[in-house]
């Protein structure tokens, strides 16, 4: 294992017991304001109510961690009409006018994870054209994950919430775990630009403190361009946002599922090039969250006042980030929400260490 990495009982099975914080009346008054809390036909529970599973299989007839879920027939019938709305809600806000060609070709479910999601597949009944949804337990510190991902990530996020219930629009990329095994050795691939990707996105997540993201809790979005594919990195998996007690959690390279990441930044970036890339991504953070001040400085008051973490992780975590960014200041912290407001502050400053949290050595 890297020295200082996350040890087993952090990146191991135990990861995937973090304990569903429900969410507080503040963050729903939040999530109203934004019209992110809306009335549902459907709620978590009521898909829990299946009659049946099937084992999914993928193209190549593989087990996968999803099983197909079915319905008695009459619920089925109600469930398929209350699911377009869920659609139209998410997608058109709610205009149901546009989605009466649609139907739910199928409703999966996956006991792995803290989530135990449920996703359904909506189909166009004109030409086949195929869209996800997933439905979860709503949980306070996954929602505070899509609300900062969608503030100051390059990425927007659509979600619904109502009460213990969260609905999540489907994000479209190639795993990394499949990106590493079919494309990281393509001879077409621009591997410069998968390394700054990499540094970029690396960094977004250790300044929102978005943790747990190995290979298979992100994707890589692929462009084709004039010249040549533009990548994006984008995190699918908000589960772990602020909870974990440990600095390298929110540090991809040091979960042993992305070694061949790290070791390909290190070959293929110098060092200065790789802290050019970390502060070009620290300044569009700060862009992002300038844009978005009022949005922003709300939802992390929420987080500060909320309890999503334990009182121990907070403070071993505050300690590391003292020592990283050499800043006091956060000696003062008594939330995880108020040690994402402390690292938006310190990558403004522009304090700390060259490259401390980013995926190229010291010693390149």
């Amino acid at each position: 294992m890297i020295d200082g990495a996350p040890g087993d009982d952090e990146t191991g099975p135990a990861t995937r017991k973090k304990p569903t914080f429900a969410v507080g009346e503040g963050l729903r008054g939040y999530l109203k304001s934004y019209k992110r809390e809306r009335e549902l036909p459907v709620s978590y529970e009521r898909l829990r109510g299946f009659s049946e599973v099937i084992p999914l299989t993928d193209a190549a007839g593989k087990p996968t961690l999803w099983d197909t879920v079915i319905y008695d027939a009459g619920e089925m019938r109600a469930l398929n009409e209350a699911l377009k709305q869920v659609y139209a809600l998410l997608k058109v806000d709610g205009d149901m006018s546009v989605v009466q060609h649609l139907y739910a070709d199928r409703v999966d479910f996956c006991t792995f994870g803290n989530s135990t999601p449920f996703r359904i597949r909506i189909v166009n009944a004109y030409n086949d054209n195929q869209d996800y949804f997933y439905v979860k337990k709503a949980d306070a510190s996954r929602v505070y994950g899509l609300e900062l991902e969608h503030l100051l990530s390059p990425n927007r996020l659509n979600f619904i919430t109502h009460g213990s219930t969260l609905v999540e629009e489907h994000i479209p990329g190639i795993p990394g775990d499949i990106f590493i095994r079919d494309w990281l050795s393509r001879g077409d691939l621009s591997r410069v630009r998968v390394a700054k990707e990499l540094v970029k996105f690396n960094e977004r997540c250790f300044v929102r403190l978005l943790g747990d993201m190995r290979s298979y809790n992100f994707v890589f979005v692929v462009t084709p361009d004039f010249e040549d594919s533009q990548l994006r990195i984008r995190a699918m998996d908000f589960d772990q946002q602020s909870y974990n007690g440990r600095k390298n959690f929110y540090r991809m390279q040091f979960f042993k599922e992305n070694t061949s990441l790290a070791l390909f930044c290190s070959k293929h970036l110098r060092l200065e090039t790789a802290n050019q890339y970390q502060r070009e991504e620290q300044t569009l953070m700060l862009q992002r969250a300038e844009l978005a001040a009022t949005r922003l400085g709300l939802l992390l008051s929420e987080m500060e006042r909320d309890t999503i973490s334990t009182p121990e992780r907070v403070q071993s975590l505050r300690e590391a980030l003292a020592e990283h960014y050499g800043r006091r200041e956060y000696l003062r912290c008594e939330s995880m929400g108020a040690l994402v407001r402390e690292n938006l502050e310190s990558i403004r400053r522009h304090v700390g260490r060259p490259a401390m949290s980013g995926l190229v050595p010291q010693t390149s």
